[in-house]
Order: C-alpha cells, then sequence, then structure tokens
C-alpha cells in the first residue's frame, strides 16, 4: 500500500511537473487587468492513503473502561436525548461500562461543575459530551472543557472533521470538537446530532478506547496520566 501511495504522489508531482513547464513555455500571457504575467495551470492534487483499518493485538486482554456521558442541552430531556441514548447503547454494546449519564444546559457554569465531580470521580475514565460545540452564541462547550483540561488532544478535533469531511464536505468547518485530559480523565467533546456521535464513536472512539488497539490507544496511556504528580506519601 505504502509503495503504491508514493508511486501515485510521484505520478502527481511529475504531471504537475510537465504542467509547469508547457506553461512556462507557451502558456503564460498578460493579464488584461493589471498587464502583469501569469500562469494559467491547474496541478493534479495529490492521492491520500486509505484510512487505516482496525487491528487488534490478541495477545492483550480487553480491559473494560467506565465512561460518563453528558449531553449539553437547553430543550432536550433523558427521554428526547437521541444522541445521548445512541452513545451510551454504543459505550455498552463494545463492553465498557456506563459510568453515568446526565443533561445540563449550554451553560460554562454547569458544564464545568458537572466535568470536575465527574473528573474528580474515581469511577470514571472517561467523560464524553455531546452538544454545544458549535460557533453560536450558546455553544459554550468547548469554552467549559478549556476551563478544565491540562493538556489538550488537538489531534482528535482534527481527526474527526477530516472523517466529517467526507459526509458533509466544508460544513465540518462550524464543529470545534475536541479533547483533553485531566486529573487523569479522559474528556471528549462531539457535537450533539446522532451523525456526529456516530462518527466520533464508530470511527474513532471505539478503536482507541480499546485496550487491543495496534499500535497505540488511549486505554494503555491511562496507568501513566498521572506521573507527573508527586508521589503521595
Amino acid at each position: 500500500m505504502t509503495n503504491d501511495v508514493t508511486r501515485g504522489r510521484a505520478a502527481d508531482i511529475a504531471t504537475g511537473a510537465q504542467e509547469l513547464r508547457r506553461a512556462a513555455a507557451g502558456g503564460i500571457r498578460e493579464s488584461d487587468r493589471d498587464r502583469s504575467l501569469t500562469i494559467r495551470i491547474r496541478l493534479p492534487m495529490l492521492r491520500t492513503p486509505a484510512l487505516e483499518t482496525k487491528t487488534q493485538n490478541p495477545a492483550t486482554v480487553f480491559r473494560p473502561c467506565r465512561i460518563a456521558v453528558l449531553t449539553v442541552s437547553d430543550s432536550r430531556t433523558l427521554e428526547t436525548d437521541r444522541s445521548g441514548a445512541i452513545l451510551a447503547a454504543r459505550i455498552e454494546a463494545a463492553g465498557h461500562d456506563l459510568a453515568a449519564r446526565d443533561i445540563v444546559p449550554d451553560s460554562v457554569e454547569r458544564i464545568t461543575t458537572c466535568l470536575k465531580a465527574w473528573i474528580d470521580d474515581p469511577q470514571i475514565d472517561v467523560v464524553i459530551t455531546t452538544g454545544g460545540t458549535g460557533i453560536t452564541g450558546r455553544d459554550v462547550t468547548p469554552e467549559a472543557f478549556a476551563a478544565v483540561i491540562e493538556k489538550d488532544i488537538p489531534g482528535f478535533g482534527e481527526l474527526f472533521r477530516m472523517l466529517s469531511y467526507a459526509k458533509i464536505g466544508t460544513s465540518t468547518i462550524q464543529s470545534r470538537a475536541m479533547a483533553g485530559v485531566a486529573a487523569g480523565t479522559f474528556l471528549f467533546a462531539l457535537p450533539g446530532s446522532s451523525g456526529a456521535v456516530c462518527d466520533g464513536w464508530d470511527d474513532i472512539l471505539v478503536h482507541q478506547l480499546d485496550s487491543r488497539h495496534s499500535p497505540c490507544n488511549f486505554v494503555e496511556l491511562m496507568p501513566r496520566l498521572r506521573e507527573h504528580e508527586p508521589t503521595r506519601p
């Protein structure tokens, strides 16, 4: 696969170079507007490798995580919270423990209060929120995360938007999905739509929260998340 991708990229670059040479030889014309010389060419897009498929290390034992789900919404209830229900069902179907589930309004104070309580709870390893990651005035989940996280995980948001782009195109630019670590607890913020919740879990978290996933996963890092803290006597 790697050799095929490399050859494909080399071919793209070679084609682009040929177009540049042709443009330099006879494809240059004066701009009608400012009389400056311009080159009108279009370089081919580079091919990207296929997404990595899930791999598991058969020698590693599955370790269930204790995961809490927080829905951020001014209007939803437990009965109408479809995204939270989907996430909870997927968590349990994957073999993890649903440690807690709650709904809070779009308020930095309310979100932060719940996050801090769950971060301090030794029976919770992971917190996943859904909702409030947009850019409207009431979307404040990332601001609440910023108030509690110690280390950002920028790759989560980057990967989520990359995967989302394949489905909704440039609309994914409006998502502020993010992740971080606080006091040994992983925190993930997903958008509020059911589709986004499925994408975040099925394409990223189900793999990274599986202790058997290779070459690496979040679970294997859990014992080391607090190693920077001083040892207690």
